[in-house]
C-alpha cells in the first residue's frame, strides 16, 4: 500500500487503517482471509492491520450473514444482527444458547445456555400456543436465510442471503412481510467476474392459526425466493446474446478476428493513405 496521498502527502495510520477496512469489509463472498493476508503484506504494519481486521470482521461476518458450526455440533449459528448480543456473543434461538465467535478466525470458541433476558419475550416464545383470535399486542420477528458455496479452487464462490422482517397487526388481523435478498458470485479464472446484486419485496396475508399463519408465510417466502432465482438464470441464459454481445467488439462477416499480430495487414492503412493523399 504506498505511503503517498494523491496530494503527494504521506498516508497517515489512520487513512491506512480506513483503506484496509474497506478492502476487508467488501471482500467477495467467503474471500475475506485470502484478502486481509494481502492487506496485511501491503501494510507492512501489524498494528494498523489489527485494528482495522477488529473492525472490519464483525461488521463482514454480519452483512454477509456467516454461518458457523457449533462445537457441539448441534448444528450452525448464522451471525447477524439480530441474534447479536454484544460484539462477540450470539443468540443460537434454535437452542437457546450463546456463542461466543471469534470473528477473525470465523469460529465459535465458546457455547453457554442463553440466560433468561438474553431470549425472546416469552410471548413470541409461546407464539403456537396463544390463542391468535383473542386479543393481544403487535409483534415482529426476523427469518434469517443463508446460503455459501465456496470452491476456491476452482476459482469460484458465492452466497445466497435473505433477510424477512413479519409484522403481526392484531387490530388489523393482518401479517405484513418485507424482505431483502442479497446474491453474490465471484468467478476468478483468469480473470475477475462479479456479481453482486439484490432485490427488495413485501407482500401479506391474513391473521389465521399459528399452523396455517406459518404455512402461508413459509410460502410466500419461498415464492418470492424462487421467483428472483428464476430471473437470475434467465438472465445468465441471455447472456451470450445479450450482454456479452454489448460488451465485446463484434467480428467481422468473416467470422474471423483480425491479425493484429501481422504488421502486413497495416498495407492496406498505408494504401489507403497513399490513394486519398491524407497526410499532405
Amino acid at each position: 500500500m504506498s505511503d503517498e496521498g494523491g496530494a503527494g502527502e504521506p498516508l497517515s495510520d489512520r487513512q491506512k487503517r480506513e483503506i484496509a477496512t474497506w478492502f476487508l469489509s467488501n471482500a467477495p463472498a467467503g474471500e475475506i482471509h485470502y484478502i486481509a493476508k494481502d492487506v496485511r503484506a501491503l501494510l507492512g504494519n501489524d498494528a494498523v492491520y489489527e485494528a482495522a481486521a477488529a473492525e472490519a470482521f464483525p461488521e463482514y461476518n454480519k452483512a454477509r450473514l456467516v454461518s458457523i458450526e457449533l462445537p457441539d455440533r448441534s448444528g450452525d449459528i448464522i451471525i447477524s444482527t439480530y441474534g447479536e448480543i454484544d460484539k462477540n456473543n450470539y443468540l443460537d434461538p434454535r437452542t437457546a444458547q450463546v456463542a461466543t465467535i471469534d470473528h477473525m478466525k470465523q469460529t465459535c470458541t465458546k457455547l453457554r445456555p442463553a440466560e433468561d433476558e438474553e431470549l425472546p419475550s416469552a410471548y413470541i416464545e409461546e407464539f403456537s400456543g396463544k390463542d391468535i383470535e383473542g386479543p393481544g399486542a403487535d409483534f415482529s420477528f426476523a427469518a434469517v436465510i443463508s446460503a455459501a458455496k465456496r470452491s476456491p479452487q476452482n476459482f469460484c464462490n458465492g452466497s445466497w442471503c435473505s433477510v424477512w422482517t413479519i409484522e403481526f397487526n392484531y387490530e388489523l388481523q393482518f401479517v405484513d412481510i418485507k424482505g431483502k435478498i442479497q446474491v453474490d458470485a465471484h468467478y476468478f479464472e483468469e480473470g475477475n467476474v462479479q456479481l453482486d446484486t439484490n432485490i427488495d419485496r413485501k407482500d401479506s396475508t391474513r391473521m389465521q392459526s399459528p399452523d396455517d399463519c406459518a404455512v402461508s408465510i413459509s410460502g410466500i417466502i419461498r415464492h418470492h425466493e424462487s421467483e428472483y432465482l428464476s430471473s437470475l438464470e434467465e438472465s445468465y441464459l441471455n447472456l451470450s446474446d445479450a450482454t456479452f454481445k454489448d460488451l465485446r467488439r463484434k467480428l467481422p462477416v468473416t467470422r474471423t478476428l483480425f491479425p493484429w499480430h501481422n504488421t502486413l495487414v497495416f498495407g492496406l492503412t498505408r494504401d489507403l493513405a497513399k490513394e486519398l493523399a491524407l497526410g499532405k
